[in-house]
């Protein structure tokens, strides 16, 4: 039995769904098809109509002078880059992992089991390996990519 993830997937959710709900949603989708239409401008068309429909103004205004962006209302999240010392730790444990993964023993069927979910398990124990290998001092790795590559400083003379 072959299995392609994408249609496969697709398929199950439809089939799991309401069929008066699939019936409708597809005949949404059938309506929205048009072979000289553009699929950019049809979809700004919709976002339009349907702020139009939820009765914010302002939000149909600015669906349709910047289609699909977010609200200018929404908070910012800022994600905060690791310190480089952890970057070149997680590099480290990768290098680590890869070591201790061929390492292990190819005929360990009675330990990890067989087929994709024993290959899956080798390498998560791989991987915890690795990570608790240079959690310590590791071998050395990080220390000497640290070493010849010194955190830049930004304009704030913060290193990052």
């Amino acid at each position: 039995m072959i299995v392609t993830a994408t249609p496969d997937l697709v398929l199950d959710v439809l089939a799991a769904a309401d069929p008066v709900t699939q019936r409708a949603a597809t005949a949404k989708l059938d309506a929205l098809k048009s072979p000289d239409a553009d699929f950019a401008a049809t979809m700004d068309a919709e976002v339009g109509k349907a702020a139009r429909a939820a009765g914010d103004p302002s939000t149909a205004k600015t669906a349709d002078a910047q289609p699909l962006l977010p609200n200018a209302a929404a908070p910012v999240q800022v994600i905060k880059a690791p310190a480089s010392g952890e970057v070149y730790r997680k590099f480290e444990a990768f290098i680590l992992q890869t070591f201790v993964e061929t390492m292990l023993p190819k005929e360990s069927e009675e330990v990890f089991g067989k087929g994709t979910a024993g290959s899956v398990w080798k390498s998560m124990l791989a991987e915890q390996l690795g990570n608790q290998l240079a959690k310590g001092k590791g071998i050395g790795i990080a220390r000497q990519l640290a070493a010849a590559h010194p955190a830049v400083l930004d304009g704030s003379g913060k290193g990052g």
